[in-house]
This record gives C-alpha cells, sequence and structure tokens, in this order.
C-alpha cells in the first residue's frame, strides 16, 4: 500500500506522520499543486490532502487510487460524481476541531470588546507608568452578560460557542441558513430569522459551511441591518462574508468591528480592501489558524490514520461518499 501526502505543510512543519507507517510506503511533499498530482499520485493507493481540488483533472492518472483522505471537514474541494465514477472512496475529519475553534472565536472577540489592543499600546507605550491614575478609560468597553450572541450555523462548534456564550450571561440567537430546524432540547436557545438575528445580536458569529445558502449571506444588505455596536465573527469560510462589503460596513461604521480566521482567498490577497484597515479596534484578522492548536493539528492526523484502518476493515468511518 502506497500513501501519499500531498500537503504535509499544511498541518504545520512540527508535525510528524509517523501513524501512517504500519499502513506501507509513505512519500511525503511538503507542497503539491493541481498540476504536480498527476506525477505524484501515478501509483498512488491511498492519498492525503487538504485542499487540493480532487476531480478528473487531478486525479485521471491515478489508476491504483482507492482513498482521498482529506486533513479538513470541509468537504467542497471534492468531485464526488467523478470519485464515485471511479469507485474511490473519500474521508473527512470531523469534530476533530470544536474546541480550538470555539476557543479562537472568544480569544477574537475579546480582543476587540475590550479593546486589549488600545489599552496594551497604552502601557508599553509608557502613558501608563507616566499617568497619575491607578486605572485608564478611554475606550469604553461593556460586560457580555445581558448581551445578545447571535449564531450562524448550529453545528458542533456553533453549539459549543453557545454554551460558551451562556456561561457569560448571553442571551442566545440562532439561524439556519438551509431553513433547517434545530433540537435543543433543554437548552435556552432561540432560532429566529435572518433579519431579528441581524438587529437584535450584540456579537454575531459565524459557525456555518460553505454552500448556497450561506456564500455572500453576510453583504451590505445584512450590515445595514444590524446595531452599529455589534461585532461580526467569523472562524468559518471566508466567502460567506463579503470583503468588499464588510469593508463599507466598518469605515462607515455600520457595525462595530470585525474578527476574521478565514477570508474569500488564502492567503489574503494584496488587493483586499480589509487590508487597509489598521485600526485593530474595528478589525483583527488572523491567518487561518482557529484550528492550529498543536493538539488540535496532531488529533487531525490521528484521525486521518483512524480513516485509512477504517478502510482497510471495510468500515465507514467518516465517510463522505
Amino acid at each position: 500500500m502506497k500513501i501519499v501526502i500531498l500537503e504535509g505543510k499544511s498541518v504545520g512543519d512540527d508535525m510528524v506522520f509517523t501513524q501512517f507507517d504500519e499502513f506501507g510506503e509513505v512519500v511525503i511533499y511538503p507542497k503539491t499543486t493541481a498540476e504536480e498530482m498527476p506525477e505524484r499520485l501515478k501509483d498512488a493507493d491511498i492519498l492525503v490532502a487538504n485542499k487540493l481540488p480532487m476531480n478528473e483533472h487531478t486525479l485521471s492518472g491515478a489508476g491504483n487510487l482507492k482513498l482521498v483522505c482529506l486533513t479538513a471537514t470541509g468537504t467542497n474541494n471534492l468531485d464526488t460524481e467523478y470519485l464515485k465514477s471511479r469507485g474511490i472512496q473519500a474521508r473527512n475529519v470531523a469534530g476533530y476541531s470544536t474546541d480550538a475553534v470555539a476557543q479562537h472565536t472568544f480569544a477574537l472577540l475579546f480582543y476587540l470588546w475590550e479593546k486589549l489592543r488600545f489599552y496594551d499600546d497604552f502601557v508599553k507605550s509608557g502613558e501608563y507608568a507616566a499617568g497619575n491614575s491607578f486605572s485608564c478609560f478611554p475606550e469604553r468597553f461593556y460586560e457580555l452578560k445581558g448581551k445578545t450572541w447571535g449564531i450562524i450555523g448550529m453545528g458542533a462548534i456553533g453549539q459549543k460557542v453557545a454554551e460558551i456564550a451562556s456561561v457569560f450571561g448571553c442571551r442566545i440567537l440562532c439561524y439556519s441558513a438551509s431553513g433547517s430546524r434545530y433540537d435543543f432540547r433543554d437548552k435556552n436557545y432561540e432560532q429566529t430569522d435572518f433579519d431579528t438575528l441581524l438587529a437584535e445580536s450584540d456579537i454575531l458569529s459565524i459557525h456555518a459551511p460553505l454552500n448556497s445558502y450561506t456564500e455572500n449571506l453576510m453583504n451590505l444588505e445584512a450590515f445595514r441591518k444590524m446595531k452599529k455596536e455589534a461585532v461580526l465573527i467569523n472562524v468559518a469560510r471566508g466567502p460567506i462574508v463579503n470583503q468588499e462589503d464588510l469593508y463599507t460596513a466598518l469605515t462607515e461604521n455600520l457595525i462595530a468591528a470585525a474578527g476574521l480566521d478565514v477570508l474569500k482567498v488564502e492567503p489574503m490577497a494584496e488587493d483586499n480592501p480589509l487590508a487597509k484597515i489598521q485600526d485593530s479596534r474595528k478589525l483583527i484578522i488572523t491567518p487561518h489558524m482557529a484550528w492550529a492548536p498543536v493538539e488540535t493539528r496532531t488529533r487531525c492526523l490521528d484521525e486521518v490514520a483512524e480513516n485509512i484502518r477504517a478502510f482497510l476493515n471495510s468500515e465507514d468511518r467518516n465517510r463522505v461518499c
């Protein structure tokens, strides 16, 4: 069995891949382009990748290929009809990053909510030491208790964020772009329509997949319906938020601030209008690293290894096609 890992660097240079050795020969490429895939996969039985396209163009020459394993949850890079036509299975990793992404959601929120960049700079600049007051109040911020936290997408991550926000005393509103009805059982969450979510949320966080329901969901029309004091957090997929419209919303003070871990193009495009916003009280962008704690990335690779083992044992663990 030959396993080809096409995007080793996508999980970090500090990761090891020894968990795959038991399955056969392992070949690791730090990076791979779509154009390089046919040559590198020509005798592969199993491939492991992250964001590369899996379609006829990239896989047609891989005559031995039996299994595609993603080091990711999202599957929008899979041409599932083509894979099915070839009898090639595909498996993703689900649930491995729930705690990490929820954690980063709050890291982004608190950086903006409590104006931490401003107060950090205030101390480091020497202004605090030179002053005559034990405290400092030029940038106002508020308690989370009693605020309304809106959530788009109540999967595992959305539910984890709701759980944590509830501990802080937030009221939880949620919205399903696809129209699905949520079953909260004993949770005191409220499912509502989109306009109500926008109008009532003090914090609005996105935890939904990218699909026809969510692409460009957060556009200028949506921002105009939000509170001017609202904070937007997107740790889901970049294209859910229209970047040009978010730039307008922030520069025209339609909303107070935004924290993003995902963008439409990654790495960030040089012409992304959000790059022009240098005020860290209004915007923080992290480089798609909400999923990146050491434990999370290790768990991701372990999950891929378990998917391979399940495939070899004819089990359907995490099978998407």
